[in-house]
């Protein structure tokens, strides 16, 4: 396995391909400890994290237990944090959490667990919290310590503000930490706005520590916590301290650090040989000097670390011309390649002329918000397009747009079936559950079908807008493992593939998009792409025969968007078709004005969409390349 050591931080720190190899590497880690405890007849004290980030983790564990038979029965854990107030039975609590995912699948004794109590009245919260200081001293202390990190820098629920000395306690919760558990909760408004932590330094008494990070989401936090100066404003910053820590990230997640970004800038020799790392230093330079990279000079890259690019491949005029013709070779306006053209220098292929294309859309509105342009262009210039909406995407539907449905359907029925009780029926059903549905409440079966239904009838729209015929080119896969009726879905299923790998073949597409944002903070994109990668896979180990003309490309979604070094096929757009693409969007009803579960960015879909878009034109143009209106870009992957 190939990883990248620990140079310029501060906190050793590991960097995966990815977070599922990074996930089974650290599980092995703490099944070794396990045994290693058990071998000397003394229990093994582990420190548990809650989160999406340690998920793939404890299903590993569970399958060591069952396929390896790895045992618990010496295992005794404490839990860093609970929201408060939150019953144990709540779908949020983290007791039910820790069950889901872990307990309930393995011979840990009952006994041994801890987690901090969201129920206890609050005139015994400060007695709670001293006795479970003193729980994990009887215990011996904590041997392995797991962690996550928040946008704030927060470990547990040690929010900015949080200092060194800080102990079990009851915490008032920041704004981000509340938006950003949000969809968990059905809405902001109901996020609790207390919770019990450990403190920082409890967290610090631990033995071992490792802290988990995947998805670009956490990069720019990970630089901090790793390079920066131990702060309150950024808690995890005091982990720097401790003299047995490490840091496990996927490749997103280490995207800013110097490193990673700007290796020149730490003295860590780059490879000037590959063209990937030379796009990125000169275009790095260029935005330093807000330069455009024609006018980059010799004094200049020997000023900001780049004397031994300048030695390798200079002068600056040769490295200039050569990565302002590279970029400018990804710009197109023809995403499916231009018939009878010279494709050379193109990003996609001439030939055949007219292409069969399947676009994947996580959610019923990601092909128009994240591509909606290119998939225009695409319609208009004769390729033959499908569209398959992943999952039904239901539960980002307001209650409130589900009963106006509801009743046009007992309206309907009334006006054209003409005494026919059943549209009225399936009303008050619809009706009664969603006005006594307690907050973060699982639909019923459905409410949850009228859901899907309101973003399917969204997404047909949004096609036929295109110049696209639904009922021929749109396909609705509703995967099973998003259909849990939750913000928390199953992990990837074999069923999953099997509807990926069935489509593909349907299609035999020439050209494929998908959505390669892992920021997604819902966590489904990354199981989206997850199906495909897995299903063309199998497709190339069985030797399929289209599949070699098979070109994909990643596009990103609402959360996030490829750096211009990155980008290997630019499409722009003029305002013309910008407009049109926020019509397309438009066509989303159920999402507009206020998406049910927004993320950190309070702005509508269409919005960041657009600035995203500009922003991408605006780097081009200050490079010295054209200028357009806006630009949608894309990344090959060469499986």
């Amino acid at each position: 396995m190939n990883l990248l050591e620990a140079r310029a931080e501060r906190i050793p720190t590991t960097i995966y391909p990815d977070s599922e190899q990074a996930s089974v590497a650290v599980a092995r880690e703490v099944a070794r400890l396990i045994r290693e405890r058990a071998a000397q007849g003394r229990p093994a004290v582990l420190g548990l994290a809650t989160g999406s980030t340690p998920t793939r983790l404890y299903e590993e564990l569970v399958r060591l237990h069952r396929e390896e038979g790895l045992s618990f029965a010496n295992v005794i854990s404490f839990n860093l944090d609970e929201y408060y107030p939150m019953t144990p039975s709540s779908l949020q609590s983290y007791v039910r959490f820790m069950h889901e995912y872990l307990f309930d699948h393995i011979d840990i004794r009952p006994e041994n667990v801890h987690i901090p109590d969201g129920t206890v009245p609050p005139e015994q919260v400060a007695e709670f919290c001293r006795r479970y200081e003193e729980q994990i001293r009887e215990a011996g202390g904590i041997d392995l310590q797991l962690l996550g990190i928040g946008r704030t820098g927060h470990i547990g629920f040690n929010e900015p503000g949080s200092g060194p000395a800080s102990r079990t306690r009851l915490i008032t919760l920041d704004h981000i930490t509340r938006t950003d558990a949000a969809s968990d909760f059905y809405g902001e408004e109901h996020v609790p706005r207390r919770a019990l932590t450990m403190g920082v330094g409890t967290i610090l008494e631990a033995h071992e520590i490792v802290l988990l990070a995947w998805g670009e989401g956490k990069a720019a936090v990970v630089k901090r916590m790793t390079e920066g100066e131990p702060t309150d404003s950024v808690p995890a910053t005091y982990l720097q301290r401790h003299p047995h820590v490490r840091v496990v990230l996927d490749e997103a997640a280490s995207a800013e650090l110097t490193r990673v970004k700007t290796p020149w800038l730490a003295g860590i020799a780059s490879n000037w040989q590959r063209p990937a790392t030379v796009r990125k230093a000169v275009t790095w330079l260029a935005h330093q000097l807000a330069k455009p990279i024609l006018k980059l000079t010799d004094e200049e890259y020997n000023e900001h670390g780049l004397s031994d690019l300048l030695a390798e491949s200079g002068p600056a005029y040769s490295i200039n011309i050569k990565v302002f013709n590279e970029l400018q070779h990804t710009i197109t306006g023809w995403p499916g390649g231009k018939p009878d053209a010279d494709d050379t220098y193109r990003p996609e292929r001439a030939l055949p002329p007219h292409k069969r294309v399947l676009i994947f859309s996580p959610h019923p509105d990601d092909d128009v918000i994240s591509m909606g342009g290119t998939l225009l262009r695409l319609v208009d210039q004769g390729h033959e397009v499908h569209v398959a909406y992943q999952t039904s995407g239901n539960i980002a539907v307001f209650d409130d747009e589900a009963i106006r449905f509801a009743d046009f359907a007992a309206e309907y029925d009334q006006l054209f079936q003409q005494n026919d009780p059943a549209g009225e029926q399936f009303y008050h059903r619809v009706s009664d559950f969603l006005h006594t549905k307690a907050p973060g409440q699982v639909d019923s079966a459905e409410v949850q079908q009228l859901k899907g239904l309101i973003r399917r009838g969204e997404a047909k729209a949004a096609l036929r807008y295109a110049g696209l015929d639904p009922d021929q080119r749109a396909h609705f896969q509703d995967l099973p493992f998003y259909e849990t009726g939750r913000v928390r879905k199953k992990p990837l299923g074999e069923e999953d593939i099997q509807l990926t790998i069935n489509l593909l073949n349907q299609i035999r597409p020439q050209q494929l998009y998908a959505a390669g944002d892992l920021s997604d903070p819902h966590g489904t994109h990354r199981v989206c792409l997850a199906a495909i990668f897995e299903a063309i896979h199998r497709l190339q180990a069985a030797g399929s025969e289209w599949l070699p003309d098979c070109w994909v490309w990643l596009y990103r979604g609402a959360w996030q968007e490829w750096d211009v070094d990155q980008i290997e096929m630019a499409v722009p757009l003029s305002p013309q078709e910008l407009i049109r693409k926020r019509r397309a969007i438009f066509k989303h009803q159920s999402q507009k004005d206020r998406p049910l579960f927004p993320g950190a960015d309070q702005r509508e879909f269409w919005q960041r969409a657009e600035e995203r878009n500009r922003t991408t034109a605006k780097l081009y143009d200050q490079l010295g390349l054209p200028e357009y209106e806006a630009i949608e870009a894309f990344v090959r992957w060469h499986f």
